[in-house]
């Protein structure tokens, strides 16, 4: 600010997890490749507080593969991205979201460029580049845009970053799990063909998902923030997490009901739907769920509607509870993930 220097900004979303972390990463260091703007200064930021990078336990294993350190990256809590605005020296690019949370709606003016994979829920300015496409990992559409830029930009570094972050995110490119698309399928392909020496799908891939289900060291806290969405009604505000066990490990941490109860307490949510995910032997997901709330009537909406949504259908079995604040499930629909719970529950709210 004090040198008036323009900053241009590359954000993934608040849940930060690999495909945002990567994808503002690359799409940063190709912009400050090939911009015509010598005056800005290109950052990547990481739309979380540094102190929250150790529960990305994926995130960290490929940086650390990748020789990338902590101290390289810049976290949401070092940056004034407000005073920068304010100064009219900020320009933002926003990928793996399209709207920014009710506490950053200032900075919606600054956004100029979007690139995300999931349907738009409102149209940009026509000062504002939009790419939206329902593609797998929003490192797919990353990788597309690098891939029409010079030839030469796209190092292996920045390739192994995008290879494993699309892997992870569409299942080793399994069909059976729903995530992937063609798209998706041809940038992995472009990515090995300008790299043979990029290791072998299954190695990386297992190696990705063994760290991000590795949550052996983690508080119930950090479980819960690990992969966390917040969606806020009228009144009522709900934290969805998903939780890298099987619903009765997770059932059984010491003092759960009161780590459930602290958590939503200490950060102002009415309830918690903890989306519980783990693989047996054939790798195949079980999906199970958990509807905590203190609050009767949150509770009894949010389970109404995951009962008897159709579009997808969850196909959900009642299982037996500890306690009567927490409803808990059988998911039998295992492709219907989070994200697509989710609109479900903002109807609901």
């Amino acid at each position: 600010i004090q040198h008036h220097r323009e900053v241009h900004v590359v954000m993934g979303n608040e849940a930060c997890d690999l495909d945002s972390t990567v994808s503002a990463l690359a799409m940063a260091y190709f912009l400050a490749k090939t911009s015509p703007s010598p005056r800005a200064a290109f950052i990547p930021v990481l739309n979380i507080p540094r102190a929250d990078l150790a529960l990305r336990t994926e995130t960290t294993f490929l940086l650390r593969e990748q020789g990338i350190p902590a101290s390289a990256l810049l976290f949401r809590d070092e940056i004034d991205l407000g005073g920068l605005h304010h100064a009219g020296l900020l320009s933002l690019t926003l990928v793996d979201h399209h709207v920014l949370p009710g506490a950053d709606a200032a900075l919606e003016e600054a956004v100029v460029e979007v690139l995300d994979h999931r349907p738009l829920e409102r149209d940009r300015g026509a000062g504002c580049q939009v790419t939206a496409e329902p593609v797998g990992s929003c490192a797919t559409l990353v990788t597309e845009r690098i891939a029409q830029g010079p030839l030469g930009v796209l190092d292996r570094q920045t390739a192994a970053l995008l290879h494993g972050t699309i892997l992870l995110d569409c299942v080793n490119l399994s069909p059976a799990a729903g995530k992937v698309t063609p798209r998706d399928v041809a940038c992995v392909a472009l990515l090995e063909d300008r790299f043979p020496d990029l290791p072998p799908r299954d190695t990386i891939f297992e190696a990705l998902q063994a760290a991000k289900f590795d949550v052996s060291g983690l508080t119930t806290e950090q479980m819960l923030r690990k992969d966390l969405k917040v969606l806020s009604g009228d009144e009522l505000v709900l934290a969805i997490s998903a939780i890298y066990v099987d619903l009765d490990t997770f059932l059984q941490r010491p003092a759960l009901l009161q780590d459930l109860d602290t958590f939503c307490q200490a950060r102002g949510y009415t309830g918690l739907l903890a989306m519980t995910i783990s693989f047996n032997q054939h790798k195949e997901p079980s999906r199970q769920l958990a509807v905590y709330s203190q609050h009767e009537t949150l509770r009894g909406t949010v389970c109404q509607a995951l009962e008897e949504a159709t579009t997808p259908a969850l196909n959900l079995q009642p299982l037996p509870s500890p306690w009567p604040s927490l409803a808990t499930y059988a998911q039998g629909n295992a492709l219907a993930s989070r994200k697509k719970v989710l609109p479900i529950l903002r109807a609901a709210l």
